[in-house]
């Protein structure tokens, strides 16, 4: 291997980038060449790249541009800075004026890239119809006297003459960046339990959580307070990309407030052992410490997901749509539960974006996210109404998942600029209509400049959709850890009085009908109980029950179910405990014992989980007024059809052999199914309903009225 420093290829540095420029004896003697020319490359590897996880390594990845225009993007190698690609790519390039721009970066998942190097490639100093091994020395413009490693490269470099009309396909979003984005099946892994985990703490126990890694994918577990055999019964799904399989990686900490928590041990998946379609029981032995993890693990098909042209659509053809209607009609309702229905997203174009750029321009893409799953468009340059005309399907697993549509800026050496963002509940898409979304700001609580123009299609079966709403919400992907913020810890506290003042209010209320403030309501109040008393059947308890949501507008059960909700979530969950009592036995200790620094972290852990409770109190008292204010249709309707139900249930079966049933299903469900992860049903439906703050979230902007700038000038992408 040659390294691009000698002979025939000189090495300068210009700005602290490092740039492969020709010679002077071989730029004076290169003959005239053809209109068109062939560039094949080979993305071999990298050698000792910048660190940019907190692991002490990266998940790196790499472009090239030509002309400013992205041409290639390799895979990413997760957790590695020496990285293998052998990635072959054939370009075809109009001039040799046009340097070959590569640039490296580490893949975060969520959040934006980080630049890890660039380097130039001069084409014209490469020779014809030969072969060479390169060397590029990544180096950081701002940062030149920084060492940030090497990429190996092969390039050959051919005339091409003839039909050129594959050119400008070959400067579009390459096949290699699409089937990048598009995994291929999905790993599904129950946690279940631990065994004879190690004791950390002083008092003999353990505090243990699990974070499990698969590429970017990342997930953590609940912890669990003072035990070495935890249960921890949760279940996250991974997107399987590569066809042979993966890895998945598993570690266990001890959870300790005001410190850094501690090591357990770690093991490993190997998904290229394990068959699909079938459900594996793992016993994995921790690695670096004790204990066992028991899993369950699934492999299952990739799910509806793709990317297209706009003039290339499933959606587009009765053929095809009439099919998916067939799927997931009201005949197959109990066919593959999990499969809710699809979604069809069309990017059309955006306009009016905010400049992000020293020359009043951007160079706009758009990230296209539903739950877990993340697809994005390729990179519209130096363009502020920018046309993207993509297609791309998703498949619905829960049909009150929300659509996430964020525009950001490619820069060119550093991460990715925030633009604007739209949040579109699926359950309020209107299907086929092509809308302009004024975009908002990141926090989704006030306008940016510019809009977005997508058309969104929802197929769906609303028996399956009916049914997953009972199942626990499919968890995200680890995002930021919480901070403290005076503003929200404030927020929660007044929505948590709110609560608490409206079951107040019901109180006094309901009080003042005993103390005949309004005579004429206490006359009615008075000849209701007597009459209700009088005539008490059991066929007036079984039709009660359908009763709370027949007559929504009076609210009248309202505060009865807010109290036991609220009265539920007012009993600190275990973690909160844990971390409460952590936190303040950390600030009782001694100076002598615990620094300074310990007790403000042990302070920050006691402010973020008052902070987390009263959101959790708050959204749960909100989303049960919610419902009873028909703020989804959908769920109060689906509520009424669950009342009748267990209605007609309660008219034909005696109340004891429902309630026999129920209590001998409860002390058998272990026995019957080890491994069943417990869910609460109601708290699983509630999970479902927006709380205030989502409501104000999800709701659209009024769009300017003034006219677009496509009306008033022709789209200039210079």
């Amino acid at each position: 291997m040659r390294r691009a420093t000698s002979g025939p290829l000189a090495l300068c540095l210009t700005h602290g980038i490092s740039i492969v420029g020709p010679s002077n004896a071989e730029s004076l003697s290169q003959p005239p060449g053809p209109a068109m020319y062939q560039l094949d490359i080979v993305l071999k590897k990298g050698k000792s790249l910048a660190i940019r996880d907190r692991t002490g390594t990266s998940d790196p990845y790499v472009k090239f541009k030509i002309a400013g225009k992205e041409v290639f993007r390799s895979k990413t190698i997760h957790k590695n800075l020496n990285p293998v690609w052998d990635e072959r790519v054939t370009l075809l390039v109009e001039t040799l004026r046009d340097p070959l721009y590569v640039k490296v970066f580490d893949y975060d998942f969520g959040f934006q890239d980080d630049f890890m190097g660039s380097a130039y490639l001069h084409l014209e100093s490469l020779e014809h119809q030969r072969t060479l091994d390169v060397t590029l020395d990544l180096k950081d413009p701002q940062y030149p006297e920084q060492n940030l490693g090497s990429l190996e490269l092969s390039v050959t470099l051919s005339p091409k003459e003839g039909d050129t009309k594959d050119a400008h396909q070959s400067m579009r979003l390459s096949d290699v960046h699409r089937k990048a984005q598009l995994w291929r099946g999905i790993v599904s892994i129950s946690l279940i339990e631990g065994r004879g985990l190690q004791p950390m703490d002083a008092n003999g126990f353990s505090d243990p959580y699990a974070k499990f890694r698969m590429g970017h994918q990342k997930y953590k577990s609940k912890t669990i307070p003072k035990t070495l055999n935890p249960q921890w019964r949760e279940q996250f799904d991974f997107h399987l990309y590569e066809e042979q399989g993966g890895f998945v990686d598993i570690t266990v900490w001890d959870k300790d407030a005001g410190k850094k928590d501690d090591f357990m041990g770690r093991c490993t998946v190997d998904l290229s052992l394990l068959s699909k379609e079938h459900t594996h029981k793992l016993d994995l032995q921790l690695e670096e410490g004790e204990g066992v993890l028991v899993l369950l693990v699934t492999l299952t098909a990739s799910a509806a997901v793709s990317i297209s042209d706009l003039s290339i659509n499933m959606l587009d053809d009765p053929h095809e749509r009439h099919q998916i209607m067939q799927r997931y009609s009201l005949w197959r309702s109990f066919h593959n539960l999990k499969d809710v229905g699809v979604v069809q997203v069309k990017v059309i174009r955006a306009e009016g974006l905010m400049a992000a750029d020293v020359t009043g321009k951007s160079d706009p893409f758009c990230v296209v996210e539903l739950s877990n799953d993340r697809l994005q468009t390729h990179t519209v340059y130096k363009n502020l109404n920018p046309e993207w005309n993509k297609v791309f399907t998703f498949n619905i697993k829960d049909i009150h998942s929300v659509l996430e549509v964020t525009v950001y800026d490619e820069d060119r050496d550093r991460s990715a600029d925030f633009l604007g963002k739209v949040a579109i509940p699926l359950l309020n898409i209107q299907n086929g209509e092509r809308k302009a979304y004024a975009l908002k700001s990141k926090e989704l609580t006030g306008p940016t400049k510019g809009v977005i123009f997508l058309e969104i299609d929802v197929i769906f079966n609303a028996v399956k959709a009916g049914l997953r709403t009972l199942t626990p919400i499919e968890q995200k992907y680890i995002e930021e850890e919480p901070k403290v913020s005076k503003q929200l810890l404030l927020r929660n506290f007044n929505r948590v009085r709110r609560c608490i003042m409206f079951l107040i209010n019901t109180g006094c209320y309901i009080n003042s009908c005993f103390e005949w403030d309004s005579p004429q309501r206490n006359k009615i109040n008075t000849c209701t109980f007597l009459s209700f008393h009088y005539y008490l059947k059991c066929i007036v308890l079984k039709d009660a029950c359908a009763q709370p949501l027949s007559s929504l507008s009076s609210l009248s059960l309202y505060p009865l179910v807010s109290f036991f909700v609220l009265l539920h979530l007012l009993l600190p969950h275990p973690r909160f405990l844990l971390c409460l009592h952590t936190s303040l036995s950390v600030l009782m200790q001694d100076s002598e014992k615990k620094g300074f620094m310990n007790k403000l972290y042990a302070i920050q852990d006691v402010c973020i989980s008052v902070q987390n409770a009263l959101d959790e109190v708050a959204s749960y008292g909100e989303r049960i007024k919610n419902t009873f204010n028909w703020t989804v249709p959908f769920l109060s309707w689906l509520a009424i059809v669950a009342l009748g139900v267990a209605t007609v249930i309660i008219y034909f079966i005696p109340l004891r052999f429902i309630v026999l049933i129920w209590g001998v299903n409860k002390f058998t469900k272990k026995l019957r199914d080890p491994y069943t992860i417990d869910n609460n049903e109601l708290l699983d439906y509630l999970s479902r309903v927006p709380s205030d703050v989502q409501v104000v979230q999800y709701r659209e902007l009024k769009l300017d009225p003034n006219p677009s700038p496509n009306k008033r000038k022709k789209n200039n992408p210079g």
